[in-house]
């Protein structure tokens, strides 16, 4: 017998947030910032409001653009030799895009801002993970211009990876950058849109605002084919309604409306049904991840995913926690557990805790034990003639015998048991004699260990001179550049990521 699907809501009520989803979109909308993408909208039916920038999406241009979206498909690493398949069937795992900060026990706090060097480690370390697939700019390297931030990190991952890599829709000009680079490591345009290496990473902005910054992103990775995850981060009680209802229904719509203009821009262009939402922490505010309700709110976008039929993306080992303690440990295994067991077909933030913003690369070797066990859980327990066990237990009985004396344990104990490298079973002497170690001390090990090893594939002369010729471009821009090609002349430079300055 196989785990059944956790669910939380009945089929009458997913069809129910449907139907409302629906009525909203036509008759309220969704404010789209940007004038590419409203004259597109437009174009098809929709009604546009050039004052407000807010679009109405009649229902049968929704549902006509969901029938165009794949629910297969598959990624592969830079060099090709490595793929996987996302469907709707499926569960895989991957890290998430957000962390500035990393574990860095030397210092005062336990953190430092992250660098290149940081990146480098994270791209190599999963690399060599069996579990996790897919890095997304995960360490964001605080000593290279924001400008150029993209170049580092895609000539880091074609050096020391083999598996897909995901980034930001950070607008056209990036965006655009990151498919001519991609095209270059990978041997050309068609190769990167038949094969796709990036995934985009598109948010919503909550409450009902489509972001004029990363729909010029979304275009570039929709012209290319490479899947996207529309991923709404809204904060239940504060950017969303605080009924989990309300926050489904307006999530389901910020989603559906993003879903529409990437198969409008291109048909078939896969994309991921995804949920950054989480709770607000009513006595602080803050946004509270590793919360129950970011479980149950990760388990009804599953389920509205399957409802349209699309891979769906959810957190999972997520804490608030600032530290390696307890409660580090019980978030990040309860939004594990729930992700995984609502059948959500890519699961990300491994390797990340407080709220996502820090990194711990022992974090990232612990949760790839930890999604070995939640897969062996999938698979529950088995029950045939051999399982049952009812010569053995006879023999034991009848005959005086040990079960470790049997053929039938040495036979099926790989089979049923599932043995942990880094958690300690043994007695305490034992643990002790062999340095009284705890499980980030033997995660270090392991990290360690993994960088010694590991070799990427890296990159040849040619692709190498190609990049760097490419860089001099992307180098000589400046903010103004930026500003202009994005239409955002009246806007001020980003604040993050700039530079080691505060």
């Amino acid at each position: 017998m196989k785990l059944s699907k956790l669910e939380v809501l009945q089929k009458e009520e997913i069809e129910l947030i449907h139907e409302k989803t629906l009525n909203l979109l036509e008759n309220i909308g969704i404010k789209v910032e940007s004038e590419e993408a409203r004259d597109l909208l437009k174009d098809n039916g929709a009604v546009v409001d050039e004052s407000s920038q807010f679009v109405k999406f009649p229902e049968a241009l929704i549902l006509e653009q969901l029938k165009h979206v794949p629910d297969n498909f598959r990624l592969w690493g830079s060099d090709g030799s490595f793929s996987f398949e996302v469907n709707t069937k499926t569960t895989n795992f991957a890290t998430v895009g957000t962390p500035v900060k990393i574990y860095d026990p030397t210092k005062k706090n336990n953190v430092r801002k992250t660098v290149l060097e940081d990146t480098i480690k994270q791209i190599r370390i999963v690399d060599s993970l069996k579990n996790i697939m897919c890095s997304h700019i995960d360490v964001w390297p605080n000593d290279v211009p924001y400008l150029e931030l993209h170049y580092h990190t895609i000539k880091a991952w074609a050096t020391h990876s083999t598996k897909p890599y995901g980034m930001g829709c950070l607008g056209r000009v990036a965006s655009k950058d990151m498919m001519n680079l991609t095209s270059i490591i990978v041997g050309g345009k068609e190769e990167l849109i038949n094969k796709p290496r990036l995934i985009g990473f598109f948010n919503p902005v909550s409450p009902l605002i489509l972001n004029k910054l990363q729909l010029n992103g979304l275009f570039e990775f929709a012209k290319y084919k490479q899947p996207t995850i529309i991923a709404p981060a809204a904060s239940a009680g504060a950017t969303a309604p605080v009924t989990l209802a309300g926050l489904l229904i307006q999530s389901n719509m910020e989603t559906l409306s993003s879903i529409v203009l990437t198969q409008l821009i291109n048909p078939g262009c896969p994309v991921f049904y995804s949920t950054m939402n989480a709770p607000m922490d009513p006595s602080t505010g803050n946004v509270a991840w590793g919360s129950i309700e970011t479980g149950l709110i990760t388990i009804g976008a599953a389920q509205l995913a399957r409802f349209y039929n699309i891979p769906s993306r959810g957190p999972g080992l997520v804490t608030e926690s600032k530290c390696f303690d307890l409660q580090n440990g019980f978030e990040r295994f309860m939004t594990l557990f729930c992700s995984a067991n609502a059948g959500t077909n890519y699961i990300t933030c491994a390797g990340t805790y407080e709220s996502s913003l820090a990194e711990a690369l022992e974090l990232l070797v612990i949760d790839d034990e930890l999604i070995d066990m939640v897969k062996r859980g999938f698979d529950g327990i088995r029950v045939d003639d051999e399982s049952m066990a009812v010569k053995e237990i006879t023999k034991v009985a009848t005959e005086g015998k040990n079960y470790l004396m049997l053929k039938h344990t040495s036979k099926n104990t790989r089979k049923e048991l599932y043995v942990p490298k880094l958690a300690d079973r043994d007695r305490r002497g034992i643990w002790q004699r062999n340095g009284s170690k705890d499980i980030i001390v033997r995660a270090k090990e392991k990290v360690d260990s993994i960088l010694e090893m590991q070799k990427g594939p890296g990159i040849s002369k040619e692709i190498e001179d190609k990049l760097q010729e490419y860089y001099k471009i992307i180098s000589a821009r400046s903010y103004d550049d930026f500003r202009k090609a994005e239409g955002m002349e009246g806007a001020t430079a980003p604040k993050i990521i700039s530079g080691l300055e505060e």
